[in-house]
């Protein structure tokens, strides 16, 4: 099993973009698997980590509802924003600056079979880094992603989550709200969930900006440790 995760911070990156690259790697790690299998070789499978800010985007899941989207592309476009219907699990999420998004593209078998598994993880990672800015989040039962104040009227979700597997292997992942502009959560109805709210950490802590290389720092090192990985940072070419 590789436990080695390419890691890729591809800064601020226009949406389509980046998911056409998610495919590719995604498609890639499949492709191998159906080799090694067709021709009873053991290759190791490659895994990757992209983190990745967008320009204002907003994101329909396969089972959402275009009705959770407020506004019409006239007014998208007036707010300088897209629109994308994709193949990930979840409803409408929003992605833009200030906001720390990751795609875990890995082939799960070098970790663990276990979507359910897999998503309980991403949010730990979540919780774990939230917790080191004295923050307490947690999950919401039956909805993916962390929360802050669960079952009180203050609910409110910090980092939405929507991913796709295939043959094990994974692509899409979550949205940490870091520095991000709130109004924008208001054109629709975040993961088509009614009546609550949607924060940042900056807003949690009561700061104008938060260091995203720092919160970066912190998320990969949680991720790590949760998935007994290893990094190989392509930018710097270094094992982590």
């Amino acid at each position: 099993m590789n436990k080695l995760i390419k890691v890729e911070d591809l800064g601020l990156k226009d949406y389509k973009a980046t998911w056409e690259y998610q495919e590719d790697l995604f498609k890639s790690i499949i492709d191998a698997k159906i080799k090694n299998r067709r021709e009873a070789l053991k290759l190791p499978t490659q895994n990757y980590f992209l983190l990745v800010e967008h320009p204002h985007v907003y994101t329909l899941g396969k089972s959402g509802d275009m009705s959770n989207l407020l506004v019409d592309e006239k007014q998208l476009a007036e707010k300088g924003a897209t629109f994308y219907k994709v193949n990930r699990g979840g409803d409408i999420t929003y992605h833009g600056p200030g906001q720390i998004v990751g795609y875990p593209i890995l082939d799960l078998d070098n970790f663990f079979t276990d979507i359910h598994k897999y998503l309980r993880f991403l949010e730990e990672m979540i919780i774990l880094t939230l917790a080191e800015y004295g923050l307490k989040t947690e999950r919401s039962p039956g909805e993916t992603g962390v929360w802050l104040d669960v079952g009180t009227p203050f609910a409110r979700k910090i980092c939405a989550m929507g991913v796709r597997a295939s043959r094990w292997v994974t692509m899409h992942g979550f949205a940490l709200n870091v520095n991000a502009d709130l109004g924008y959560f208001d054109l629709m109805i975040p993961c088509g969930i009614k009546g609550k709210a949607v924060t940042s950490l900056n807003v949690e802590l009561g700061v104008e900006k938060i260091n995203e290389t720092e919160v970066k720092a912190k998320l990969l090192k949680h991720f790590k440790m949760l998935f007994k990985a290893q990094f190989d940072d392509l930018k710097n070419n270094q094992t982590i």
